[in-house]
């Protein structure tokens, strides 16, 4: 009988695995398939490579502007792009050695184990490599893509069927107008598809900031992807002479009809619960998910979970930080709250975008606050790359001072904010965040500026009244614009 048992192979089970064998416990791992998951496998990784192609169809676009010469522009081979993704994988599983190295600290892999199943609250009953037993669990299973609960449902893809594709579709439906779905939308009209995007939500990237949700929504449009939202429902999928027709409902009720090459469907990601036989071992769900407290405990005391199946944070940042927690919770009797409201997170959408912390409209329900949005139109190195869309939004309480959140819709947006974050973190207030000397010209140099406008307005860098009373306040800034609302 093992010390742990951990159930899924990827970013959650490999790090709650190796975080027991470093707190010395006898540890087995549990794989239904391919250790690295949803993630490495046909997730964010692929995406990823796929985004890569995207930008370097975009960038193909400035040679001219640099005195580069090319002959005509580039075409798509899409066999060939497809391929890529799949070597980028095959190269992540080459340099991690995901089972050797596990299999050297002393972790024992059943993998592919096929479905494991609870046949009592101490024993799991796998389809290839028979019963494995322990006497405290982590559950790290993930999740899929949510099935649609209308006729011809079976005719859309998902983000985890799409590297089926063989050719390039001319013309895209995505149902859902998520995270996932921007980011697939972004990268099939870069590669010349005209997309169409459907959603019952109001708008898209409902959960990020209203302005990152309102730009990245007029850049699509700029670019001609049609974006249909506050939907009524769709209603089903045919197909017809090789094509798909979705019918939906728009929002005044009326049915619309859209014929395209293919539909993809980013509409939720439940957990993979169906076949854990959780009822044999005690742990209740809900809608999809296994229900935990604030410790990752489950309703069994000897069973944890982290990862998507907990229907918490959906992120590979998250995965990793809920399995140490998990894991010595289980191990070391801890009572660690699983906090993470610090969640640095985006999409490698053009442009991209990201944030962390809390909205504008969070903040404002519990703070007096003060914001600073700074176009990067204002930097000098956005001049210099001809990348000048985009903003950098932050979020100060009046009263403390302290950043409650940053929201970036630009360039190398995600890695600004993982560095607001970190200040945050570390509960720097703004003016020592407006006082870091960052490198020059760099993206993240917004960051800076955004600070110190903020600062500035709090009254934490001093400044005369008459300076307050110009009709555009003009900070002491080398970097700087006479457009300071231009977003491009």
């Amino acid at each position: 009988m093992y010390d742990i048992v951990v159930v899924g192979g990827g970013p959650a089970g490999v790090t709650a695995a190796l975080r027991a064998r470093e707190l010395g416990a006898t540890v087995a791992l549990i794989e239904r398939h391919r250790l690295g998951g949803t993630c490495t496998n046909d997730g964010c990784v692929p995406t990823r490579a796929l985004a890569k192609a995207a930008r370097l169809m975009r960038d193909s676009e400035q040679f001219g502007k640099y005195g580069l010469q090319m002959e005509g522009h580039p075409m798509v081979d899409f066999g060939t792009v497809m391929q890529r993704t799949k070597d980028v994988v095959a190269e992540l599983h080459e340099k991690k050695q995901l089972a050797s190295h596990m299999e050297e600290v002393g972790i024992t892999v059943y993998s592919p184990a096929g479905n494991a199943r609870f046949i009592d609250a101490q024993t799991l009953q796998t389809t290839n490599q028979g019963e494995v037993r322990g006497k405290n669990f982590i559950l790290c299973v993930g999740g899929h893509a949510r099935q649609l609960p209308f006729p011809g449902a079976e005719y859309a893809l998902t983000s985890s069927t799409v590297w089926d594709l063989k050719q390039a579709p001319q013309s895209v439906a995505i149902i859902g107008g998520g995270a996932t779905g921007c980011q697939f939308a972004s990268v099939f009209e870069d590669f010349g598809a005209s997309v169409t995007i459907l959603d019952i939500a109001p708008h898209i990237l409902l959960t990020e900031d209203t302005d990152v949700s309102n730009e990245i929504n007029r850049q699509f449009e700029q670019r001609g992807i049609q974006i249909e939202t506050g939907i009524h429902s769709v209603e089903r999928i045919e197909r017809n002479n090789g094509q798909s027709v979705v019918l939906y409902r728009d929002s005044n009720g009326s049915t619309e009809k859209l014929t395209v090459d293919v539909v993809l469907a980013s509409v939720g990601w439940p957990g993979n619960i169906d076949h854990l036989g959780l009822e044999f071992a005690g742990v209740e769900t809900n809608h999809g998910y296994v229900t935990v407290d604030d410790y990752l405990r489950t309703s069994a005391d000897h069973i944890y979970a982290a990862g998507d199946i907990t229907g918490r944070s959906m992120l590979v940042q998250s995965a990793g930080y809920q399995a140490r927690i998990a894991v010595e919770n289980a191990l070391l009797s801890y009572s660690q709250p699983a906090r993470e409201r610090l969640v640095p997170h985006g999409g490698f959408t053009d442009p991209e975008y990201g944030g962390v912390g809390l909205t504008e409209a969070e903040a404002q329900r519990h703070h007096d606050v003060v914001t600073a949005t700074v176009p990067f139109a204002a930097l000098d190195r956005a001049v210099i790359d001809d990348r000048k869309t985009g903003f950098c939004k932050l979020i100060v309480d009046r009263r403390t001072d302290r950043v409650l959140g940053a929201h970036v819709v630009g360039e190398h947006a995600v890695e600004i904010v993982s560095m607001v974050s970190a200040g945050m973190a570390g509960a720097l207030h703004v003016r020592q965040l407006a006082d870091l000397e960052l490198a020059y010209p760099t993206f993240v140099a917004i960051v800076g500026l955004a600070a110190r406008q903020v600062a500035r307005e709090v009254g934490s860098i001093p400044v005369v009244p008459e300076w307050r009373e110009l009709k555009e306040k003009r900070g002491a800034e080398w970097e700087r614009t006479n457009s300071e609302g231009d977003r491009s």
